[in-house]
């Protein structure tokens, strides 16, 4: 039988720091009650963080299954129009990546630019805008709002997992070494 999650709607500020972010979202989570014990007696969270035109929703559960300090799990609701929620991996966003950097070059020039940013902490929705205004569409994959908005939060979580080593860097190196021309799959 499934948990029962209590659900927040929550969106982040516009937050230009690592550090800052990472401190947002932990004091968010320090607001959770405690639990009781193991199964039903434990809290359990889900936090929807984005909503999408097409009413897909991102969202992250808490605790993750390691129940590792503030860990969460990154979910996306009817991944790739598949009509099941998934938690995508590294790996997923990688090959979902590699699919749009097969189908135009100049396309992904300018999505990569936008990883880019999100890396750094840029304003999500205004690197998509930018995106959008340059009419940048790909056929295959999920869509690049959905892939931008899930980096955004997987970078998050590596910089709260990770902090004291590398945080986001080790994904974003990791994606950076799978795109490279001559990396070999």
């Amino acid at each position: 039988m499934p948990y029962s999650y209590k659900t927040i709607n929550w969106n982040l500020p516009r937050i230009n720091s690592r550090n800052e972010l990472r401190k947002y979202v932990v004091l968010k989570f320090m607001e959770e009650k405690a639990g009781k014990g193991t199964g039903e007696l434990a809290t359990r969270y889900r936090y929807n963080v984005e909503t999408f035109i097409d009413g897909r929703k991102l969202y992250l559960i808490r605790p993750a299954y390691m129940k590792v300090g503030f860990d969460f799990q990154i979910w996306m609701e009817n991944w790739a129009n598949t009509n099941e929620d998934k938690m995508p991996s590294h790996e997923d966003i990688v090959q979902d990546l590699k699919l749009k950097k097969q189908e135009s070059d100049l396309f992904f020039l300018i999505l990569n630019d936008g990883i880019n940013k999100v890396f750094i902490c840029e304003d999500d929705d205004r690197i998509l805008h930018r995106i959008k205004m340059k009419k940048v569409s790909f056929s295959k994959g999920e869509k690049t709002n959905i892939i931008l908005k899930i980096l955004k939060w997987m970078f998050i979580e590596q910089d709260i997992r990770y902090w004291n080593y590398s945080g986001r860097v080790k994904l974003k190196s990791f994606i950076d070494m799978e795109l490279s021309s001559n990396h070999r799959t």
